[in-house]
């Protein structure tokens, strides 16, 4: 095979990607403005269906404008030899592999992120302003993108120098090191996430005593879960929607609750949903995730020491120095195929798992808590309700809404 072919194969895989996924979307679009089912016919009035059906064509031009131009963006990048300019800009500030990786990433992703920036700020200002959503100051943005910047030249920059360290010092066995330099960062980040990176963006205070906290707190003993850490982030401060996760294990376990959850719920409600993660800790799902992402990433970075000492790579994106860095951009392109078919297996997954957490809140707790907490939420973030199921295939981590309530009904 020669350069110029893989050249044409990276361009086809990326077209054919826009195409299915444009094509995917206008079939979900086409459903925006259908009847909602009978389970459903509650969670909206008339003003409130319309409202959302505008927040969702809205968001598909939007989408549609910004897709297409990173897709010119990335296609002009590759036909005008993009890598190879950026490639010479690092090259001529070093002589050090490392140190031009650094640069050459440094300037492609803080470079791509400035000219997308545009859209970004539309997308908070203009969108989700015009549809009650937005909180965000413009100071809180820009901050918000500097901190960005910042986590990803120190953590994403360290990751990296030592990746191309192991390969230059191992070779072909570069992979197994990397594995567990990313498995151990990977388990790292799941305990300590939420104590140490989520503070850079937001508060979290824990929350307080009263009757809330003493339904969750009665809860947990029913089903012998020990919950020390019940924290209440400001996500008011960015937006009015809702949300709720789990995150660590052993003793840095906790659950953070967003303050518009707290503000938009009955108590009843916020503590069906507590039991629904509840129910992803007891199924082990968490631990699942966990060891089939660090699985995933094993198998990929063996696939990626075949390939990686190849030439041929660097020379398909038109950079006739090859390198680690230009490798790994071309690799990142040829497998995103793979990475599409394990990312629809990882959301079958998912979606069976939330099933899951769903009966575990219904038979440790209650059905119509959860059902209209759901619903709640739902109407308050204007979700859609009657995607194509072509769409939920391929994009949702979730059930739907309507399957989730007729799961739970049963």
């Amino acid at each position: 095979m020669t350069a110029n072919t893989l050249f044409y194969i990276i361009i086809g895989i990326i077209v054919i990607n826009f195409i299915v996924d444009k094509i995917i979307s206008a079939l979900n679009a086409k459903h925006f403005n259908d009847n909602l089912p009978k389970d459903l016919q509650d969670v909206y009035d008339d003003a409130e269906y319309k409202k959302s059906q505008s927040y969702k064509l809205t968001n598909y031009k939007f989408g549609l404008l910004t897709s297409t131009f990173s897709l010119l963006l990335t296609l002009g990048f590759l036909v005008f030899d993009g890598f190879e300019f950026v490639d010479t800009i690092a090259r001529s500030y070093s002589n050090n592999s490392i140190i031009i990786a650094l640069l050459f990433f440094g300037i492609i992703m803080i470079g791509s992120d400035i000219i997308t920036t545009p859209f970004s700020y539309y997308s908070t200002f203009v969108i989700e302003e015009k549809f009650g959503f937005n909180k965000t100051t413009k100071k809180t943005f820009f901050l918000d993108k500097l901190k960005g910047w910042l986590m990803m030249i120190i953590v994403g920059g360290g990751l990296l120098a030592l990746i191309i360290w192991f390969y230059e010092l191992t070779k072909s066995q570069f992979w197994l090191y990397t594995w567990g330099l990313i498995a151990i960062f990977t388990i790292f980040m799941n305990m300590f996430y939420s104590k140490l990176i989520v503070p850079l963006f937001n508060k979290q205070t824990p929350l307080e005593a009263g009757s809330l906290r003493d339904k969750i707190s009665e809860y947990a003993k029913t089903v012998g879960f020990k919950l020390d850490k019940i924290f209440v982030i400001d996500g008011s401060k960015r937006s009015t929607k809702a949300n709720a996760y789990f995150s660590g294990f052993g003793s840095e376990k906790r659950v953070t609750l967003y303050d518009t959850l707290i503000n938009d719920l009955e108590e009843d409600e916020i503590v069906a949903v507590l039991a629904h993660e509840v129910g992803h800790y007891k199924k082990k799902h968490i631990i699942f995730n966990l060891c089939t992402s660090i699985l995933l990433t094993g198998f990929t970075l063996y696939i990626l020491s075949l390939f990686i000492s190849n030439p041929l790579l660097s020379n398909a994106l038109g950079v006739d120095i090859p390198s680690f860095h230009i490798g790994l951009i071309a690799f990142g392109l040829l497998y995103s195929p793979i990475s599409e078919i394990t990312g629809l297996i990882m959301n079958v997954f998912s979606r069976k798992f939330e099933y899951q957490a769903d009966d575990y809140a219904k038979n440790t707790y209650k059905a119509e808590p959860l059902i209209t907490s759901l619903k709640k939420l739902s109407k308050n973030s204007l979700s859609n309700l009657t995607p194509h199921k072509t769409y939920v295939f391929m994009h949702y981590s979730h059930p739907t809404l309507l399957q989730r309530i007729k799961n739970l009904r049963e």
